[in-house]
C-alpha cells in the first residue's frame, strides 16, 4: 500500500488495536535488526538484494534517486519467484483494473495459498480490501505484510494514512516515523509529518 483517499470510517476501535500491535512491532524491529526471520538458501539472493536496496534507500537523500531505489524494492517485493504466483498476481491486477474485485480476491487469495510468504500478495489484498470498504480486513493484512517483512514502506505508508483519517494522529505519527527511518527522502511522508507534528503541538496546549 502506497497512496490512499478516505471515503467512509469504518471499525474504528479494533483498527486502532491492531494497529498498535502493528506499529509496536515496527519499533521492536527497528530496536533489535537481528530478529529477521531466518531466510532458505533460495531465498539468499533475494534477501541480499532487499537489504542492499534497503540500506541504500535509507541513505539516499536526493528524493528522485529515492524514488528510483523504492520502485526497485517494490518490484523485487511484488516478484514471487513463481511464474504460477506471478501469472496470478498479473490476473488479479488486471480485474482491478477492470473493477472486477470479486475475481481479483480470489487470484490473490489463490497465491496466498500457494505461497503463504509472499508479501506483494498480501499487501495487494490490503489495498483492494480498502478499496473495498473492508477496512478491518486492510488493516489485518497490513499486519501480515509486516510480519514478514517489518520494512515494508508501502505498507507503513498504508497503516499511517488509516490511522491518521481515523482520527488516530499519535500513532500515525509513529507509523510515518517508522516509514521515515526506512525511506528518510520522502518528502511528501516528511511534510505529513511536520504538520501532524504541529497538529499534535497545538492540541496539547
Amino acid at each position: 500500500m502506497r497512496r490512499f483517499s478516505f471515503h467512509r470510517l469504518f471499525f474504528v476501535a479494533p483498527l486502532v488495536a491492531m494497529a498498535s500491535t502493528v506499529v509496536s512491532a515496527g519499533h521492536a524491529y527497528a530496536q533489535d535488526s537481528e530478529q529477521h526471520a531466518s531466510i532458505s538458501p533460495q531465498q539468499t539472493d533475494t534477501a541480499r538484494t532487499i537489504d542492499q536496496l534497503l540500506t541504500s534507500l535509507k541513505r539516499e537523500r536526493n528524493p528522485e534517486a529515492a524514488n528510483r531505489i523504492s520502485a526497485e524494492i517494490m518490484g523485487t517485493w511484488n516478484d514471487s519467484g513463481s511464474p504460477t504466483v506471478n501469472l496470478l498476481m498479473q490476473w488479479a491486477n488486471t480485474a482491478i483494473s477492470e473493477k472486477r474485485n470479486p475475481a481479483a480476491l480470489d487470484f490473490i487469495d489463490q497465491a496466498i495459498v500457494l505461497k503463504p510468504d509472499f508479501v506483494g500478495a498480501w499487501n495487494l489484498r490490503a489495498t483492494l480490501n480498502y478499496t473495498m470498504g473492508n477496512y478491518r480486513k486492510s488493516v489485518s493484512d497490513i499486519n501480515h505484510v509486516l510480519s514478514l517483512e517489518p520494512r515494508h514502506f508501502g505498507a507503513l505508508a498504508g497503516l499511517a494514512a488509516i490511522l491518521s483519517e481515523r482520527g488516530s494522529e499519535e500513532m500515525a505519527l509513529k507509523a510515518w516515523e517508522r516509514y521515515l527511518d526506512i525511506y528518510p527522502a520522502d518528502r511528501d511522508a516528511q511534510n505529513l509529518v511536520n504538520k501532524l507534528e504541529e497538529k499534535l503541538a497545538g492540541s496539547r496546549t
